[in-house]
């Protein structure tokens, strides 16, 4: 009998999962740094993404309408492309995720410790513990991880909106000009800085199976997440420029300078706590998402049986929960004991993640042929993700190594099933046919 997901993620909890994927740490970092790379000219490379996220979203909530299933990007790829494209590309999103929980972690516990004076003891004891709430939502359910999600995404937004207002005082008409201090070829190096804010669509797909309405929630959910994701973004980057807080208070802390204008000492907490909510809610969504990838392939025999276990209480992957639990305990023992730094961590997933978004896009331009429009969307996410792939530069080594390591155990895998029918009696074609 196949297992099957319990399907309990509704409307709102489906849009504030989407949100909770893309809304990330960037949103604290990158309007500084694009502001000091183009000047108040990057608030054009932010309207170019915000326009650019609608069909980077739409491109995923699509196939996810149609096809709703656990493996998420991995079966659309199946269904276009076949079983070993689409399983190749689950690992190289499950893989992802092992590395990218722990930095998103460490990244928000950061800005908690830096804002509170604690030292590296009590940021990785926050990081695990974030990683933690990540792990436990998802074992009891997406039920509860995604009321645990609306709750975390609407401290985000309160937060987020609370810095614009805060801004708008400060906001003058100076801090526009000159527009372009550093030229117009600035804004497309801003933009693409800025693409890394505006992916993460393809996380949720891995949970459209447990949709309650996977037309509904994966369309309409998908835009209505896109539409606020876009207006928080350009907030930020706005109020960002218009206070110049990249130059007072420094590029990769300008929330944290406006907030503090207004709260003073209670700003810095106050970001640092922000920073804990915004990381959190994009660990529940991938690690929910990923949990459900190494169910699907596991399901599909492209995965150890074990991950495929599944709580007789909760009927959530117990398998492979406990498989994300060793590698983020494992992840952040190396970085605790100073052999891994986040700088070198970051770098293994971006480019795993781009392949597979790729993936899913190429998948999206043959299967949606039957809607004009979703094969226009698809190839333009196509195009932009595809664009950026070059600059991941030697982090193609880490979905390589996977790659290797995928068709490796592929054909051992084969091996072993030949070897099994043929030590069975009768004719081996008849002992084949009738194992298939």
């Amino acid at each position: 009998m196949k297992q099957t997901l319990q399907r309990n993620i509704g409307m709102p909890q489906a849009i504030a999962l989407y949100i909770g994927a893309v809304l990330g740490s960037g949103v604290l970092i990158v309007p500084g740094l694009a502001a000091e790379l183009a000047g108040p000219a990057s608030l054009l490379a932010w309207g170019f993404m915000t326009l650019l996220i609608l069909p980077l979203a739409l491109s995923m909530g699509l196939l996810s309408a149609k096809f709703p299933n656990a493996g998420g990007v991995s079966h659309f790829v199946t269904l276009a492309f076949g079983p070993k494209a689409g399983a190749l590309v689950g690992w190289f999103f499950l893989m992802s995720v092992p590395i990218g929980g722990p930095v998103a972690a460490l990244t928000g516990a950061g800005y908690m410790t830096a804002a509170m004076g604690w030292g590296d003891n009590a940021r990785i004891a926050l990081a695990a513990a974030m990683l933690g709430i990540g792990l436990v939502t998802n074992w009891i359910g997406m039920q509860v991880a995604g009321k645990v999600q609306i709750a975390v995404v609407i401290a985000i937004v309160a937060v987020l909106v609370f810095s614009f207002a805060a801004a708008i005082p400060r906001i003058e008409r100076v801090h526009f000009t000159p527009f372009a201090p550093h030229g117009w070829m600035s804004v497309g190096q801003a933009a693409a800085i800025l693409f890394w804010c505006f992916i993460g669509w393809e996380a949720v797909s891995h949970l459209s199976e447990e949709f309650k309405d996977p037309q509904r929630a994966a369309v309409k959910g998908v835009t209505i997440a896109a539409i606020i994701v876009g207006v928080l973004y350009f907030l930020s980057a706005l109020a960002t420029v218009g206070t110049q807080s990249y130059l007072k208070g420094g590029a990769d802390s300008s929330l944290v300078w406006i907030i503090s204008q207004p709260l003073g000492s209670w700003g810095g907490f106050i970001a640092g706590l922000t920073g804990l909510f915004i990381c959190t809610a994009t660990i529940i969504a991938y690690t929910g998402a990923a949990s459900r990838v190494a169910f699907a392939l596991s399901r599909q025999g492209y995965a150890p049986k074990w991950m495929g276990r599944m709580s007789k209480r909760y009927q959530t992957p117990t398998g492979a929960i406990g498989f994300l639990l060793l590698c983020f305990v494992t992840v952040l023992f190396l970085y605790g004991s100073g052999l891994l730094s986040i700088t070198t961590l970051i770098q293994f997933p971006n480019a795993t993640f781009i392949l597979t978004y790729i993936g899913g896009c190429a998948a999206g331009i043959r299967l949606l042929k039957g809607n004009r429009t979703g094969v226009v969307i698809s190839w333009i996410s196509f195009a932009a993700t595809a664009g950026v792939f070059p600059f991941t530069g030697l982090a193609i080594g880490y979905p390589l190594l996977i790659t290797a390591l995928f068709f490796l155990i592929v054909y051992t895998r084969a091996d072993r099933n030949t070897a099994q029918l043929e030590s069975l009696p009768g004719d081996p074609d008849e002992v084949k046919r009738n194992a298939l």
